[in-house]
């Protein structure tokens, strides 16, 4: 009896190791295709990123090298499929000249969605990888905007969703601080203007004069903001002040990521 029972252990302990040992199998392929499909999106970020500096070159501008991340997983099914769901671009300290002078971007983050590029582009380089959307958003110093403005001791940040000013303003023999805001202005083809009019000054005399010395210092400071040119054809949409400077969000569609202008 104790026999047979012996026999009847025997065939579902090796079954039990057949099927460790399958799954085992099992996790050590999907580690190693996992393994493939990061190796292959590296080799295409390395491919992007250097398409996008030298984009960045052709423009005359200067920008930390680019960061790369093709977004979505498998990598690998979406390369057959010659389509990606996402691909991020990270640009730091972009600055180019704007008829000798421009605001320099710290910061510059691009996304781009729904990109069609065929395999062979990837692995040749040769052709098109067009995005259906790109999305950037970047930062512009305050200290940068102070600079384009030259009016000493001038400075600006954000008070309450405005861009604010104060600065120092000599009236008819007294110093006075003046203060306001500004209205922020985005031209249909992405221009920025800053213009200050409703600026005042503690203390300033009551008289025409003055007020019309006050509104000459607004209009001197009420200028086009020249950014650089942008890349992967983005034009600017909207431009929000925020506590660490100037908010720039930009689109554009149907864009040639590796031949953009």
């Amino acid at each position: 009896m104790e026999q047979t029972q012996a026999y009847e252990r025997r065939p579902r302990r090796r079954g039990r190791k057949v099927l460790i040992g399958f799954v085992v199998l099992l996790i050590v392929l999907a580690g190693l295709i996992a393994i493939a499909d990061r190796v292959a999106a590296s080799v295409a970020e390395r491919t992007i990123a250097d398409e996008v500096r030298q984009q960045v070159a052709e423009q005359n501008a200067q920008s930390s090298p680019p960061e790369v991340e093709v977004g979505g997983f498998p990598f690998l099914t979406q390369v057959l499929d010659g389509r990606y769901e996402r691909i991020s671009i990270k640009l730091r300290d972009v600055r180019a000249s704007v008829q000798g002078d421009a605001v320099a971007l710290p910061s510059l983050d691009v996304d781009a969605r729904n990109v069609r590029a065929s395999l062979d582009t990837l692995r040749t380089g040769q052709g098109e990888v067009v995005a259906e959307t790109v999305n950037g958003t970047g930062t512009i110093s305050y200290q940068s905007l102070s600079a384009l403005l030259d009016r000493e001791g001038l400075t600006l940040g954000e008070r309450d969703g405005q861009l604010a000013v104060t600065a120092p303003v000599d009236v008819l023999g007294q110093r006075l601080t003046v203060t306001g805001t500004a209205d922020i202005i985005v031209g249909e083809q992405g221009q920025v203007s800053l213009k200050f009019d409703d600026l005042d000054a503690e203390g300033l005399p009551d008289v025409p004069l003055a007020r019309a010395l006050v509104s000459n210092f607004a209009r001197s400071i009420s200028v086009d903001v020249p950014l650089p040119e942008l890349p992967f054809q983005l034009t600017v949409r909207e431009v929000r002040p925020q506590p660490q400077g100037l908010t720039v969000t930009a689109d554009a569609r149907d864009v040639p990521i590796n031949s953009a202008g």
